[in-house]
Protein backbone atom coordinates (compact mmCIF):
# COMPACT_ATOMS: atom_id res chain seq x y z
CA UNK A 1 0.00 0.00 0.00
CA UNK A 2 0.99 3.41 -1.20
CA UNK A 3 1.84 5.68 1.75
CA UNK A 4 0.14 9.05 0.95
CA UNK A 5 0.07 10.89 3.39
CA UNK A 6 1.80 14.84 3.16
CA UNK A 7 2.53 13.29 -0.42
CA UNK A 8 1.72 14.31 -3.96
CA UNK A 9 0.08 12.78 -6.60
CA UNK A 10 2.04 14.24 -9.91
CA UNK A 11 0.76 13.92 -13.19
CA UNK A 12 2.45 14.44 -16.90
CA UNK A 13 0.03 15.11 -19.98
CA UNK A 14 1.46 16.18 -23.55
CA UNK A 15 0.80 19.69 -23.67
CA UNK A 16 3.03 22.53 -22.77
CA UNK A 17 5.34 21.85 -20.21
CA UNK A 18 7.08 23.78 -17.07
CA UNK A 19 10.35 22.55 -16.47
CA UNK A 20 10.14 24.44 -12.99
CA UNK A 21 7.26 21.99 -11.52
CA UNK A 22 9.01 18.91 -12.11
CA UNK A 23 8.32 16.35 -9.83
CA UNK A 24 10.05 16.46 -6.38
CA UNK A 25 11.20 13.42 -4.37
CA UNK A 26 8.76 10.86 -2.57
CA UNK A 27 5.77 11.90 -5.17
CA UNK A 28 3.51 8.98 -6.67
CA UNK A 29 4.21 10.17 -10.87
CA UNK A 30 1.38 8.90 -13.42
CA UNK A 31 2.37 9.58 -17.33
CA UNK A 32 -1.39 9.80 -19.21
CA UNK A 33 -0.62 8.62 -22.36
CA UNK A 34 2.07 11.05 -24.38
CA UNK A 35 2.75 12.56 -21.14
CA UNK A 36 4.73 9.60 -20.70
CA UNK A 37 7.46 10.79 -23.82
CA UNK A 38 7.40 14.28 -21.58
CA UNK A 39 8.96 12.81 -18.26
CA UNK A 40 11.41 9.93 -20.37
CA UNK A 41 12.81 12.74 -22.14
CA UNK A 42 13.46 14.77 -18.74
CA UNK A 43 15.20 11.57 -17.36
CA UNK A 44 11.92 10.96 -15.30
CA UNK A 45 10.76 7.53 -15.29
CA UNK A 46 7.13 7.22 -13.90
CA UNK A 47 5.70 4.95 -11.62
CA UNK A 48 2.35 4.67 -13.24
CA UNK A 49 1.24 4.93 -17.23
CA UNK A 50 -2.46 5.19 -18.18
CA UNK A 51 -4.33 5.62 -21.30
CA UNK A 52 -5.70 4.50 -24.75
CA UNK A 53 -2.28 5.30 -26.32
CA UNK A 54 -3.23 6.73 -29.36
CA UNK A 55 -0.97 9.69 -28.76
CA UNK A 56 1.77 7.91 -27.85
CA UNK A 57 1.41 5.00 -30.32
CA UNK A 58 1.73 2.13 -28.35
CA UNK A 59 1.68 1.27 -24.93
CA UNK A 60 5.42 1.81 -23.37
CA UNK A 61 7.99 -0.98 -22.07
CA UNK A 62 6.71 -0.18 -18.13
CA UNK A 63 6.09 -2.62 -15.20
CA UNK A 64 2.88 -1.12 -14.92
CA UNK A 65 0.89 -0.06 -17.21
CA UNK A 66 -3.00 0.52 -16.80
CA UNK A 67 -4.24 0.58 -20.60
CA UNK A 68 -7.86 1.85 -21.65
CA UNK A 69 -10.21 1.43 -24.90
CA UNK A 70 -10.11 4.42 -27.13
CA UNK A 71 -13.50 4.34 -26.84
CA UNK A 72 -14.44 5.74 -23.35
CA UNK A 73 -16.31 8.02 -21.19
CA UNK A 74 -12.92 9.58 -19.04
CA UNK A 75 -10.06 11.27 -20.73
CA UNK A 76 -6.77 9.80 -20.51
CA UNK A 77 -5.80 12.27 -18.19
CA UNK A 78 -9.13 11.89 -15.99
CA UNK A 79 -7.84 8.14 -15.49
CA UNK A 80 -5.03 9.50 -14.08
CA UNK A 81 -6.95 11.42 -11.56
CA UNK A 82 -9.20 8.45 -10.80
CA UNK A 83 -6.06 6.24 -10.21
CA UNK A 84 -4.61 8.96 -8.15
CA UNK A 85 -7.79 9.10 -5.64
CA UNK A 86 -7.98 5.87 -6.16
CA UNK A 87 -4.45 5.25 -4.38
CA UNK A 88 -5.89 7.72 -1.61
CA UNK A 89 -3.97 10.93 -2.64
CA UNK A 90 -5.50 14.23 -1.87
CA UNK A 91 -2.68 16.24 -3.43
CA UNK A 92 -2.36 16.98 -6.94
CA UNK A 93 -0.09 18.52 -9.40
CA UNK A 94 -0.78 18.43 -13.25
CA UNK A 95 2.12 19.24 -15.99
CA UNK A 96 1.21 19.30 -19.32
CA UNK A 97 -2.48 20.00 -19.40
CA UNK A 98 -2.68 23.60 -20.67
CA UNK A 99 -1.84 24.43 -24.47
CA UNK A 100 -3.23 22.23 -26.31
CA UNK A 101 -6.36 21.21 -27.78
CA UNK A 102 -8.79 24.10 -26.17
CA UNK A 103 -11.25 21.09 -25.57
CA UNK A 104 -9.23 18.96 -23.88
CA UNK A 105 -8.01 22.12 -21.94
CA UNK A 106 -11.44 23.06 -20.71
CA UNK A 107 -11.79 19.00 -19.77
CA UNK A 108 -8.54 19.14 -17.65
CA UNK A 109 -9.68 22.43 -15.67
CA UNK A 110 -12.93 20.43 -15.12
CA UNK A 111 -10.60 17.54 -13.28
CA UNK A 112 -9.75 20.51 -11.39
CA UNK A 113 -13.77 20.85 -10.00
CA UNK A 114 -14.08 17.16 -10.13
CA UNK A 115 -10.46 16.96 -7.53
CA UNK A 116 -12.33 19.47 -5.69
CA UNK A 117 -15.79 17.45 -5.42
CA UNK A 118 -13.72 14.89 -3.83
CA UNK A 119 -11.67 16.70 -1.18
CA UNK A 120 -8.41 16.59 -3.43
CA UNK A 121 -6.61 19.60 -3.75
CA UNK A 122 -5.28 20.01 -7.85
CA UNK A 123 -3.26 22.18 -9.19
CA UNK A 124 -2.50 22.89 -13.29
CA UNK A 125 0.19 23.79 -14.45
CA UNK A 126 1.45 25.64 -18.06
CA UNK A 127 4.47 27.46 -19.06
CA UNK A 128 3.44 30.49 -17.67
CA UNK A 129 -0.32 30.19 -15.69
CA UNK A 130 -1.57 27.46 -13.37
CA UNK A 131 -4.93 26.90 -12.42
CA UNK A 132 -6.83 25.65 -9.52
CA UNK A 133 -10.31 25.05 -7.95
CA UNK A 134 -11.27 25.79 -4.76
CA UNK A 135 -14.90 24.13 -3.16
CA UNK A 136 -16.46 25.79 -0.20
CA UNK A 137 -13.21 27.08 1.45
CA UNK A 138 -10.27 29.69 0.66
CA UNK A 139 -7.06 30.03 -0.97
CA UNK A 140 -4.30 32.07 0.79
CA UNK A 141 -1.47 34.11 -1.34
CA UNK A 142 1.45 35.74 0.73
CA UNK A 143 2.49 39.45 0.41
CA UNK A 144 4.73 38.35 -2.59
CA UNK A 145 2.95 37.10 -4.94
CA UNK A 146 2.58 39.14 -8.10
CA UNK A 147 0.79 39.73 -11.32
CA UNK A 148 -2.89 39.00 -12.57
CA UNK A 149 -5.36 36.47 -11.19
CA UNK A 150 -9.06 35.45 -12.83
CA UNK A 151 -11.77 33.88 -10.42
CA UNK A 152 -14.62 31.87 -12.62
CA UNK A 153 -17.62 30.48 -11.12
CA UNK A 154 -17.48 26.35 -12.46
CA UNK A 155 -21.40 25.36 -11.74
CA UNK A 156 -24.48 27.67 -12.13
CA UNK A 157 -23.36 30.16 -8.91
CA UNK A 158 -21.25 29.99 -6.15
CA UNK A 159 -22.11 31.84 -3.17
CA UNK A 160 -20.02 34.08 -0.46
CA UNK A 161 -17.13 34.87 -2.95
CA UNK A 162 -14.99 37.45 -0.61
CA UNK A 163 -11.65 38.84 -2.23
CA UNK A 164 -9.12 40.47 -0.28
CA UNK A 165 -5.58 42.32 -0.64
CA UNK A 166 -6.24 42.45 -4.86
CA UNK A 167 -6.95 45.32 -6.42
CA UNK A 168 -10.70 44.33 -7.25
CA UNK A 169 -12.02 43.23 -3.85
CA UNK A 170 -15.35 41.46 -3.35
CA UNK A 171 -17.61 40.83 0.02
CA UNK A 172 -20.08 38.05 0.05
CA UNK A 173 -20.83 38.07 -3.32
CA UNK A 174 -22.50 35.78 -6.00
CA UNK A 175 -20.60 34.86 -9.17
CA UNK A 176 -22.35 32.56 -12.09
CA UNK A 177 -21.33 31.26 -14.84
CA UNK A 178 -22.36 33.19 -17.06
CA UNK A 179 -21.00 36.60 -16.30
CA UNK A 180 -17.61 36.96 -15.89
CA UNK A 181 -17.12 39.49 -13.08
CA UNK A 182 -13.63 38.04 -11.70
CA UNK A 183 -11.62 38.00 -14.85
CA UNK A 184 -8.10 39.83 -14.97
CA UNK A 185 -7.69 41.09 -11.16
CA UNK A 186 -4.06 41.55 -9.83
CA UNK A 187 -1.96 40.62 -6.80
CA UNK A 188 -0.72 44.11 -5.32
CA UNK A 189 1.90 42.94 -2.86
CA UNK A 190 0.09 42.62 0.51
CA UNK A 191 -1.72 38.93 1.38
CA UNK A 192 -4.20 38.27 -0.15
CA UNK A 193 -7.13 35.69 -0.09
CA UNK A 194 -10.19 34.12 -2.11
CA UNK A 195 -12.61 32.36 -0.35
CA UNK A 196 -16.07 30.51 -1.46
CA UNK A 197 -19.12 29.91 1.25
CA UNK A 198 -20.68 27.23 -0.80
CA UNK A 199 -19.58 26.47 -4.66
CA UNK A 200 -16.53 25.82 -6.43
CA UNK A 201 -14.36 28.19 -8.27
CA UNK A 202 -11.54 28.06 -10.98
CA UNK A 203 -8.69 30.70 -10.10
CA UNK A 204 -6.02 31.06 -12.85
CA UNK A 205 -3.20 32.84 -12.06
CA UNK A 206 0.67 33.25 -13.25
CA UNK A 207 3.42 31.14 -12.77
CA UNK A 208 5.31 33.60 -10.54
CA UNK A 209 7.49 33.26 -8.04
CA UNK A 210 5.62 31.83 -5.15
CA UNK A 211 4.42 28.83 -7.06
Amino acid sequence: MIETVNKRCYIAGAGEFCDRELPEPGDYVIAADAGYSALISRGITPDLVVGDFDSLGSAPDHPNVFPSPVEKDDTDMMLAVRQGLARGFTRFVINGGLGGKLDHTLANIQALAFLADNDATGILFGRDICVTAVKDGVIEFDNDTSGRVSIFCAGEEANGVTLTGLKYSLDNATLTSTFPLGVSNEFTGVPATISVRSGTLIVIYENSNFL
